[in-house]
């Protein structure tokens, strides 16, 4: 539930369209409900702005599955509308917010998308750091927010780190906020940035994935006025040290102001923008 629904559900309470029992009925589910092996958030929203998501390590498909369901179902239930599983919605149903399943696997994936049709699947590539045991993830997300009007980029400094920049990229997609992807390599990368100073100097915000020792946040710290979010990554060989390079380098930068989140964690990053964003 976000403010416009409740605020909706309010207002129908005082013009008589819903009686007050059936406002408590659809209030029943909040601010969670109890799976048995999860507590679904349903108030995420109501206090952060952003919606609750869905961690694929560790989770069965089954558990993936009954809490998609329960987050599209639940939020949907309590607009006072019905998921009809084909990614439409009534318009009272449509201010619930978006669902994001993310760095789930095949058999996640599978299960989740075929019991809840409609939602849009990223394949983000094969996983980082701890993950790799379990090969290609994927980002998935049902009913995206309505397209705001910031300006996102999403800079990468090779196609090592695209895995991560396209989980960062299919995020801020959800809530909202469309990305230009650049996902650059190497000397060629290099010409690209330079030929996109335009885009950078234009930007409301720039998430930076960078691994190996992370010296692209500098450089896009040092060149652009809009906020800068840098992801290090687990790429790399030698004294990367699976992204503690790269997450050092970032925090010691001397272009002032740089955001820095977790290794590898461009869900985290997209978040960081949507809460810097009007």
């Amino acid at each position: 539930m976000d403010e416009p629904v409740l605020f909706r559900l309010l207002t129908d309470v005082r013009s008589g369209a819903l009686s007050p029992d059936d406002a408590v009925r659809q209030l029943r589910r909040l601010p969670f409900v109890d799976l048995g092996f999860a507590k679904v958030d349903h108030h995420r929203s109501l206090r952060q702005g952003l919606p609750e998501a869905v961690y694929g390590q560790g989770k069965t498909p089954e558990q993936c599955t009954a809490i998609v369901g329960e987050l599209l179902d639940g939020a949907v239930a309590a607009a006072g509308g019905e998921y009809g599983g084909h990614g439409e919605h009534d318009e009272q149903a449509r201010g619930t917010g978006p669902v994001i399943l993310t760095r789930a696997d095949a058999a996640q994936v599978a299960m989740a998308r075929a019991a809840h049709p409609g939602g849009h699947l990223t394949v983000t590539g094969a996983a980082t750091g701890g993950d790799q045991v379990r090969g290609e993830l994927s980002t998935v997300v049902w009913r995206p927010a309505a397209a705001r009007p910031a300006r996102t980029l999403v800079v990468t400094a090779g196609t090592s780190d695209l895995p991560v920049a396209r989980e960062c990229e299919a995020t801020l997609t959800a809530l909202g906020l469309r990305p230009g992807l650049l996902p650059d390599c190497g000397v060629a990368g290099v010409h690209r940035l330079l030929a996109s100073a335009d885009e950078l100097a234009d930007a409301d915000a720039v998430v930076v994935v960078a691994g190996m020792e992370g010296a692209l946040a500098s450089l896009i710290g040092g060149i652009t006025p809009a906020p800068v979010v840098a992801v290090p990554t687990s790429t790399g060989y030698g004294a990367a040290l699976e992204g503690v390079t790269a997450l050092l380098a970032m925090h010691a930068s001397c272009a002032a102001g740089i955001t820095v989140v977790g290794i590898d964690n461009g869900f985290g990053a997209a978040c960081a923008v949507a809460r810097m964003m009007p």
